[in-house]
C-alpha cells in the first residue's frame, strides 16, 4: 500500500460510522433473565464505543459472536461505533444508549463542565497506552525534552496525559506548541511535529508497517524514540465502561443489566485474552460485515492491535477493577494539568459516585462460582507486522 493510499484511507476511516446488532449464535439462550417482582429485566441495550470497529473493543465482539449477551438474557445488543463523530459520554448522557466506552479523564471533564453524574462500573484499560513518538535524531527522549518542540496530539481530550505529564516536571505548557495531527503517523512522517502522539496498539504500529524509502525496508523500533506515558506521572486511566448514575440508583432493571451485561464483557475478554488470534479475526470480521461503512484495518494490524490491548487490560488482578491508586493519580494529573492557554481540565475532584466497583464485583463473582478465569496476566504472542498491516 502506498503512502498516499494510506492517507486516504486514514481520513475515510476518521468520519466513518457503523452499527452492529446482536445476532442469533450458537451457544448460548435468548431466554430473558426471570422477572421480579420488582422490575421487569431488560433484553436489549446499546453500547456506544469511541472509535471505529477494531481489536480495542474485540471483547464486545467476541461477546456479540459467541452469544454470551444472550447466555445473560439479552436479545439484542447494539455496539455502536464511532468514527469521531459521536462523544460517547454524550451519547449516554442523551440517552442515546445505555452505557459507552470512554477514557476517564475525559468524561471527568464533561461531567465538570456538563454538570453531569457518570459511573465509571469497569475499568478495562489497567495501563495508558499512549505514547510520544519521535524520530531517533530528534533529542526527544522524555517529556523534559518537550519544551519548545511541536508536540502532536488528536485533541479532544487525548492532550491531557502531555499536559500532566509536563506539569509533574514543572514544565511551561506555554512553551509547547500542540499541533492537531489526524489519526495515523502522517505528520511524524511529513515532519509536521517534532513528537507524534501514538497508541501503543494503533499509531504505533501504523508506523512500523510504513516503508522508509531511504532504506526500501519497513520502519523499526531502531528509527525512533518512544515515550510512555504509563512510565510518566500523567499517565491516566483510558477505557472504561460507564453508566448513567442517577438510573442505576432509581432504576432497578438498569442496575441489573449492567451487573449482567458485564458478565457477557468479561467472558468476551476473557475469550479475547485465551484466543487473541481468533477474537482479533473476529473483530476483522465485524469491521468487513455488509452495512459496515468503517474501512477496517487490516487483519495482521488487528492481531498487533489484539495482543497490545489484551497488555494493557491483564495486568494480573481482576479484570474491571477499578484501582484506587490508579484513579487517584489519573484525577491529581487532571487537576494539575493546564494546557497551552492555561485551562485545567477540571478544578474539582469529581464526586464519589464518579466510579462503582459494586457492580464488576458481582459479575465476577457470578464468573468465578462458574469456573471462570476473570485475573491473571497476559502472555504476549509474536507478531509480525506487514506493509499496510495487510
Amino acid at each position: 500500500m502506498t503512502y498516499s493510499t494510506r492517507r486516504a484511507l486514514s481520513a475515510a476511516a476518521g468520519i466513518a460510522v457503523a452499527s452492529l446488532a446482536l445476532s442469533a449464535c450458537a451457544g448460548g439462550s435468548s431466554a430473558p433473565a426471570e422477572s421480579s417482582a420488582d422490575f421487569t429485566p431488560l433484553t436489549s441495550v446499546k453500547l456506544q464505543l469511541q472509535w471505529l470497529p477494531q481489536a480495542q473493543f474485540a471483547g464486545y465482539y467476541v461477546a456479540l459472536d459467541k452469544g454470551y449477551f444472550q447466555e445473560e438474557g439479552f436479545d439484542k445488543v447494539d455496539v455502536v461505533p464511532s468514527g469521531g463523530d459521536i462523544v460517547p459520554q454524550d451519547a449516554l448522557v442523551a440517552g442515546d444508549v445505555d452505557f459507552a466506552v470512554a477514557w476517564v479523564p475525559k468524561v471527568l471533564g464533561t461531567m465538570e463542565n456538563q454538570g453531569v453524574e457518570l459511573t465509571d462500573i469497569a475499568q478495562v484499560f489497567q495501563k495508558s497506552g499512549t505514547t510520544q513518538v519521535s524520530w531517533k535524531d530528534s533529542g526527544i527522549t522524555k517529556v523534559d525534552d518537550f519544551e519548545g518542540k511541536r508536540i502532536g496530539s488528536w485533541g479532544f481530550g487525548n492532550e491531557w496525559e502531555i499536559f500532566a505529564a509536563m506539569a509533574d516536571k514543572g514544565l511551561d505548557a506555554t512553551t509547547v506548541k500542540i499541533t492537531t495531527q489526524d489519526f495515523s503517523m502522517n505528520a511524524l512522517l511529513d515532519k509536521d511535529v517534532d513528537a507524534a502522539q501514538a497508541m501503543t496498539y494503533n499509531e504505533l504500529a501504523q508506523l512500523l508497517e510504513t516503508v522508509d524509502p531511504a532504506t526500501g525496508k519497513l520502519y523499526t523500533m531502531d528509527d525512533i524514540n518512544v515515550i510512555s506515558y504509563e512510565d510518566t506521572a500523567g499517565a491516566m486511566l483510558q477505557d472504561a465502561i460507564w453508566a448513567d448514575t442517577k438510573r442505576l440508583a432509581d432504576d432497578p432493571a438498569y442496575a441489573d443489566a449492567a451487573t449482567r451485561f458485564l458478565k457477557a464483557v468479561i467472558k468476551g475478554w476473557v475469550f479475547a485474552r485465551d484466543n487473541p488470534t481468533e477474537a482479533a479475526d473476529i473483530t476483522y470480521k465485524a469491521a468487513t460485515a455488509p452495512g459496515v461503512s468503517a474501512f477496517p484495518v487490516g487483519p495482521t494490524h488487528q492481531l498487533w492491535q489484539m495482543n497490545e490491548v489484551n497488555k494493557l487490560i491483564w495486568t494480573g488482578g481482576d479484570f474491571g477493577v477499578v484501582d484506587s491508586a490508579a484513579w487517584d493519580k489519573t484525577v491529581k494529573g487532571a487537576l494539575a494539568a493546564k494546557n497551552q492557554d492555561g485551562l485545567n481540565l477540571i478544578t474539582t475532584e469529581p464526586p464519589a459516585s464518579a466510579y462503582s466497583n459494586d457492580y464488576i464485583q458481582k459479575a465476577l463473582s457470578a464468573l468465578k462460582d462458574e469456573g471462570v478465569t476473570v485475573d491473571g496476566d497476559y502472555t504476549p504472542i509474536d507478531v509480525t507486522l506487514t506493509e499496510g498491516g495487510q
